[in-house]
């Protein structure tokens, strides 16, 4: 399903927008206003960056195996494989809690920064049950869980 900000609300949308409808499940798609207007620059970049990012991710992770899954994430923002990969994104709080019971063993976690484009190791977490994670640094994150071979 297309998300489209020409016919939601005309020019607008940030890159929140962009990251809370790609783990929703849909594909964003930005009306970039193109001009010189102050009042543009800043979200257009930001939405700009982000389309940029998710693309990325989207190439990076098994999107074909994943669905939208709210109930996984306490953010509510999750695309999900359950017991294989998890992508949540982290809007407003440092910390989040997902629902890792279909994980038999450990998790590799990750962190990346939408406003740096910084990715940070996490080390691993066990599956198996809910666990909460926090992020190393402030603002909006996104949260990447892949579940570690069985050995």
């Amino acid at each position: 399903m297309v998300s489209d900000t020409d016919h939601l609300w005309g020019v607008g949308g940030d890159g929140t927008w962009v990251w809370k409808s790609f783990t929703r499940g849909l594909h964003p798609i930005y009306m970039d206003p193109m001009d010189q207007d102050p009042r543009h620059r800043a979200p257009s970049a930001s939405a700009r960056r982000a389309m940029g990012d998710t693309r990325r991710w989207a190439a990076r992770v098994d999107l074909a195996a994943m669905t939208p899954r709210p109930d996984l994430a306490g953010s509510r923002f999750c695309l999900a494989a359950p017991g294989a990969e998890y992508l949540v994104y982290v809007p407003t709080t440092r910390s989040v809690i997902v629902d890792l019971s279909a994980v038999a063993g450990a998790v590799d976690v990750e962190w990346f920064n939408p406003r740096t484009g910084e990715t940070v190791p996490g080390g691993q977490a066990p599956g198996g049950a809910a666990r909460f994670f926090t992020a190393p640094f402030t603002g909006d994150k996104v949260l990447y869980l892949r579940a570690r071979p069985a050995s």
